[in-house]
Order: structure tokens, then C-alpha cells, then sequence
């Protein structure tokens, strides 16, 4: 199946870790749609969210995959499919592939006074950079607001993925 990755699994190496059969197929962008720090997170941070805004010049970018099936309910464990995402298919723009169809991961519960962990936020920024997206993007969630991880070991776990 197509998966769409548009927040901290556009890093190939933290969603390896999460779905080890992948294959990146290309960089797609998902029109209408902004990336938002907003999803409420299972440890009180934000998550990264494909928000909807209908504003013709708004665009999504992020990277798309293929995986299996097991992929896939591997990824609706770890997401938290049913509290705070929901999976949504999306049409998406390639181009090497052109217009292509994908299931992503879409949230339900949004508190935008959150502020993501700067280990999180470094996930997307990787992602972003080995995606190869547009610098303005680029910039854009490099100036996003963070907050510290009190749980060292959760951070120190994180960042270990990039070193």
C-alpha cells in the first residue's frame, strides 16, 4: 500500500525503525492541506497533523512509501490509530509518478497551544532534508516553536535514531 509521511516518518531511518519492509517511492505533495503542530500526543507534546484548509495555495509536502499490510497495523499501533489519528486517503502529486493515491494519518485531537519536543521536531527537520523539500518549508519548520523532553531517556532514545 501507499503511505504518505508528512511529519516525524518522512525520516527514513525513524519509520524504518517503526515498519523495517519500506521502500520510498518519491516526494509528494498533498494540495489544500498545511502541516500543523497541533495533534495531541500520547506524552502531552504535539505531533505533526495533515490539516485540511481547502486554501487553494496551501500545500502539504512529505514523502511517499511503500508498505505491507503488516506495515501498516504496525503503524496503526504506534500512531495511536482511533486516539488522535484517523487513517484517510489522500490524493497526492508526484513527480516521477504523477497524481497517486495514499492512506495517511489525519488527527483527531487538536490542542494548538502544544508545542512538539525539539528530538520530535528533529525527526521532521531530517525528514524534511533527506526528502529534499523546499528550503522555504524547510525554514518554516526549522522556526517552529519547541519545548525540551524532561524524560532524558525517552530523549536520548529519539536522538540516538540520527547519530
Amino acid at each position: 500500500m501507499n503511505y504518505f509521511a508528512y511529519g516525524s516518518n518522512m525520516s527514513f531511518r525513524r519509520l524504518q525503525q517503526r515498519v523495517p519492509q519500506l521502500r520510498r517511492l518519491d516526494t509528494a505533495i498533498l494540495p489544500r492541506y498545511r502541516l500543523c503542530f497541533h495533534k495531541v500526543g500520547q506524552d502531552g507534546s504535539a505531533k505533526c497533523d495533515a490539516f485540511y484548509t481547502g486554501v487553494s495555495d496551501d500545500a502539504l509536502h512529505g514523502v511517499l512509501y511503500h508498505i505491507e499490510q503488516e506495515g501498516k497495523q504496525a503503524l496503526d499501533r504506534i500512531e495511536g490509530l482511533g486516539a488522535g489519528y484517523e487513517v484517510q486517503e489522500v490524493a497526492l502529486q508526484t513527480a516521477a509518478l504523477g497524481g497517486v493515491s495514499a492512506l495517511t494519518y489525519v488527527a483527531t485531537r487538536i490542542d494548538a497551544s502544544l508545542q512538539p519536543f525539539g528530538w520530535y521536531k528533529r525527526h521532521v527537520l531530517v525528514g524534511a532534508r533527506e526528502a529534499c523539500l523546499p528550503a522555504a518549508y524547510i525554514d518554516a519548520i526549522e522556526a517552529h516553536p519547541h519545548q525540551d523532553d524532561h524524560d532524558t531517556h525517552r530523549h536520548q532514545l529519539e536522538s540516538a535514531i540520527h547519530l
